[in-house]
Order: structure tokens, then C-alpha cells, then sequence
């Protein structure tokens, strides 16, 4: 999953039980781009949210 994520305005897939090693030791982790990329649409979709909500 090192892949970055589009801009495609979807939610970001978890990754898959075998992306994982479950180690703890890669860095960064699956999980942590999982997290960072998560972060990064939520923050888009409150902005394009906020763009089309009525004043």
C-alpha cells in the first residue's frame, strides 16, 4: 500500500490482512499510511462539504 492514494474524492481502503506483517517494525507502516491518508481525505471532503453547504 506505499502507493499514494488519488485525489479521486473515494475514502481510502484499509489495508488487506496480508499488507500487514502485524510486527510492528516497518517503517512506516502500512497502517500509518492508511492513517495519513485517511487524515488527508477527511480533510478534503470537510472542505468540499463546507464548499457546498448553503449560507
Amino acid at each position: 500500500m506505499s502507493q499514494q492514494h488519488p485525489d479521486n474524492g473515494t475514502k481510502p481502503r484499509k489495508p488487506a490482512a496480508d499488507e500487514c506483517c502485524g510486527g510492528g517494525s516497518c517503517c512506516p507502516c502500512v497502517w500509518d499510511e492508511y492513517r495519513e491518508q485517511v487524515k488527508q481525505w477527511q480533510a478534503q471532503h470537510n472542505m468540499n462539504v463546507a464548499l457546498v453547504k448553503p449560507n
